[in-house]
């Protein structure tokens, strides 16, 4: 796997936990949210 597959996985998975939650919350939302995004799709 290269850098851009790894980097093309991540910003999806960015993409949705925003979509998802929309712009205001605190960045450990985000964080918290991302981390449980990525242990789903296996990336983790």
């Amino acid at each position: 796997m290269d850098v851009n597959d790894i980097t093309g996985k991540i910003l999806s998975a960015a993409y949705k936990v925003h979509t998802a939650l929309g712009p205001g919350l605190l960045e450990s939302s985000y964080q918290a949210c991302l981390k449980y995004e990525l242990k789903k799709r296996a990336y983790w």
